[in-house]
């Protein structure tokens, strides 16, 4: 049992929670739960490196439990050690080091129907999350991100997808416009949500190929990405609200999509 705070594997541990270029390096990140680890071990056992069980944790395994543990390297952290580490106010037992998942847009668009979320600059970890956890209720096939968006392996981005992270495809554009451009000529519309759209999104027409672009919290869509979408949609708003929150905006348009399938 580990019961150092100091020990060199907590360390590493500590050290890919807090740093996203450690993360990039290994091409490996951490999650947190039994429901997560769970479905990793059971579902995408590949991806699974190695798992830290609090002492407390491990003590409240199933038998059955236990012997699903038998096919993946484990260890057990003591309470103290374990707390000291985890990022949660009320730690849930388990940390594991996982694979980070790759995709391609190529595979996105390979189908004969392509429903696509564009991000560009998106920064609120807590947005993303529950963003991935719609797209993928809402059946969408990937969600391209600008590279300056925050990072989808951030350890706040990983617990609010509730395990979307490993079921829906997603990859950064390093050029986002250049992105949008060849999105274009491979046959995808592109709609903008933009609060100037004079389209309302219900009256749009969206066809088998569509690319959603959601623009930053603060600042929206900038003026590059906004001129290379096809259509300038809205959201009608009542009130005196200026805007949507980002993630409650792109599940309304996601759901639409949906929808209209």
């Amino acid at each position: 049992m580990i019961s150092s705070k100091t020990n060199p594997q907590l360390k590493y541990l500590q050290t890919l929670l807090k740093k996203r270029s450690a993360r990039e390096a290994d091409r490996v990140f951490v999650c947190e739960g039994r429901k997560m680890f769970f479905e990793i071990l059971t579902q995408r056992p590949e991806y699974l490196v190695k798992a830290y069980w609090s002492e407390s944790g491990a003590a409240e395994l199933a038998d059955a439990e236990r012997k699903m543990m038998l096919s993946c390297d484990w260890e057990i952290v003591s309470d103290a050690a374990f707390c000291a580490v985890a990022e949660t106010v009320t730690p849930q037992g388990v940390l594991a080091i996982v694979r980070m998942p790759e995709y391609k847009v190529e595979d996105m668009i390979a189908g004969d129907t392509t429903r696509l979320l564009l991000l560009e600059s998106l920064r609120d970890p807590g947005n993303l999350g529950t963003i991935m956890r719609t797209a993928e209720a809402a059946g969408m096939n990937g969600i391209i991100l600008s590279a300056d968006s925050v990072d989808t392996f951030n350890p706040k981005v990983v617990r609010s997808t509730m395990g979307a992270i490993l079921r829906v495809p997603f990859c950064y554009a390093e050029d986002f416009p250049k992105t949008l451009r060849e999105l274009t000529k491979r046959g995808v519309k592109l709609y903008a949500a933009h609060l100037q759209g004079s389209v309302p999104y219900t009256e749009a027409s969206y066809g088998d190929k569509a690319g959603i672009l959601i623009g930053n919290e603060a600042n929206g869509l900038s003026d590059g990405v906004t001129v290379l979408s096809d259509v300038r949609i809205r959201i009608p708003m009542d009130g005196q609200a200026e805007s949507l929150n980002a993630a409650v905006a792109a599940a309304i348009l996601m759901y639409h999509l949906r929808m209209g399938r």
